[in-house]
């Protein structure tokens, strides 16, 4: 195996352009780039890739270009590769120790093929996610190659997995019913190589897992007018359609080819969940209440240059996110505020829908980045009827308690206004409520004598005061009363009528 390396190296270093171009395009890799750049990559296919079939297609781009004399121009063709044999081919681990990958074997179909064990330099690099722990890569980021000019195109890929990894799935517990913690998912993005890329999926995308359609997160409804919906693009799992056995499973993907390039890889993770991330943070993420307090010192630090002093900042114990009391502080070690937010709180919404920005200064605040606020935790401990604190500057702190506010009740004395009997106790009110329950307990006997000497005898009642009106209302009504003098020379005088129900009034 040895000696055929060194003579299918020899062959590719005595290529020209057109031949690596050729031998990159049977493998479905970029033909384009400069001479050394192509010699690279063709080597490092045959160092790590080099199947038979890739093999003889060297020896045939070296016997077309360099005719051999005296040499049978047809030399026996390599036995054909079993596909199952791949389990037992040596593997070159990636890092750290040995791992089991699975098996992607047979020549790249439509822009996938089988899985290099040592990634091309520069690759397509996918952010790390919080709440997926990466435990094998089964296919490393390959670009999907067109293979027609039509714009809905096919990229189908086959592979199967080692016993170790079955027996991970099987053992893993169950996040929800159906759904395991160690799964197989599918991830895209666009294939650039400045950085690390999010998860990016390409018009029209359909997976399909052996015989059975994918489901594929939807878009979110947009209530902006002239603002498209925006489509949550996440790792897609594919365990649940997969078989979890020695037998190969196949996944097509269907994609929509409009100019841009986008690139596919498969890994095995275990998912995370918020109160595991948690739980990570308060092990690995608390930041001593001495620093802290260090940093409150150099934000409160006098400037020379300024004009302004600053003695002292406020912080607020509720979370800006929820507003309740903070329960563990957290914020990101990149951001310039004392201010804390949440972490349980932080961590649940970017479980459901993964932002990772800052609530309170609208910065990315990854997860990686996030620290637990050691002296405001000793804080919230020890001060408990204050919602906000002051720092000062020699990094001692003080609570701020809110005031009360004035109360809006009537703090005079309530006088009961009714119609009152002979002996000049008031009569009890017929409405419901306070008012008549006090007319009751000023006693039997006198409610009894004012009921007698009421309207319903012939008499007039009492006129009821009504104490909120001013003194221009006080005039009028003298002047109704003389009026009203005036009309008793010539009849009987009417009843007047109050416009307020008889009851209780505040006195002012």
């Amino acid at each position: 195996m040895a000696a055929e390396l060194v003579e299918a190296k020899n062959m590719v270093m005595s290529f020209r352009v057109s031949d690596l171009q050729m031998l990159l395009g049977f493998v479905g890799r970029s033909k384009s780039g400069l001479k050394h750049e192509l010699v690279t990559r063709a080597l490092q296919l045959v160092q790590f890739d080099c199947s038979p079939e890739l093999f003889k297609k060297i020896k045939e781009l070296y016997e077309t270009r360099y005719a051999k004399k005296n040499v049978d121009p047809s030399p026996q063709a390599p036995r054909p590769l079993d596909p199952l044999a791949l389990h037992s081919m040596p593997r070159t681990p990636l890092s750290g120790p040995t791992v089991d990958y699975p098996v992607l074997y047979g020549k790249y179909l439509n822009g996938l093929g089988r899985l290099p064990t040592k990634a091309l330099k520069p690759e397509v690099r996918l952010v790390k996610l919080p709440f997926f722990n990466m435990l094998d890569e089964l296919l490393k980021p390959t670009e999907l190659v067109p293979q027609n000019a039509e714009k809905l195109q096919e990229s189908p890929c086959i592979f199967a997995l080692t016993p170790r990894q079955v027996e991970m799935i099987r053992n893993s517990r169950e996040l929800q019913p159906g759904v395991k913690a160690v799964q197989v998912v599918l991830r895209i993005c666009y294939s650039d190589t400045s950085c690390p890329q999010e998860d990016q999926y390409p018009p029209n995308i359909a997976v399909k897992v052996n015989h059975s359609y994918c489901s594929v997160p939807g878009y979110y409804p947009s209530n902006k007018p002239g603002v498209e919906p925006k489509r949550p693009c996440r790792p897609i799992n594919l365990t649940h359609l997969m078989y979890l056995s020695s037998a190969t499973n196949r996944i097509t993907v269907t994609w929509g080819n409009y100019g841009k390039s986008y690139s596919v890889a498969l890994y095995l993770v275990r998912q995370l969940t918020s109160s595991d991330l948690l739980q990570r943070l308060k092990t690995i993420g608390v930041k001593h209440p001495e620093l802290c307090k260090a940093l409150v010192k150099e934000k409160l630090r006098l400037d020379p240059d300024s004009e302004i002093a600053t003695t002292g900042v406020r912080v607020s114990l509720i979370c800006p996110l929820v507003k309740m009391r903070l329960s563990v502080p957290c914020r990101a070690e990149t951001c310039a505020h004392l201010q804390c937010f949440d972490a349980v709180f932080y961590l649940q919404m970017n479980e459901k829908k993964p932002t990772w920005m800052c609530p309170v200064c609208d910065k990315p605040a990854a997860y990686d980045q996030l620290i637990i606020d050691g002296l405001l935790s000793k804080i919230l401990s020890e001060c408990e009827d204050a919602d906000e604190i002051e720092f000062l500057a020699e990094g001692s702190w003080r609570p701020i308690r809110a005031e009360k506010e004035p109360s809006c009740s009537p703090q005079g004395p309530i006088l009961v206004l009714g119609t009152s009997d002979a002996n000049g106790l008031p009569q009890a009110s017929s409405s419901p409520g306070v008012g008549g329950s006090m007319s009751s307990a000023l006693g039997g006997a006198g409610s009894g004598a004012g009921a007698a000497g009421g309207p319903e005898n012939g008499k007039p009642g009492a006129d009821v005061v009504d104490l909120t009106l001013d003194s221009s209302s006080s005039s009028e009504d003298d002047d109704d009363d003389d009026e009203d003098d005036e009309d008793d020379d010539e009849g009987p005088r009417p009843k007047r009528r109050c416009p307020f129900q008889k009851g209780l009034v505040p006195a002012c």
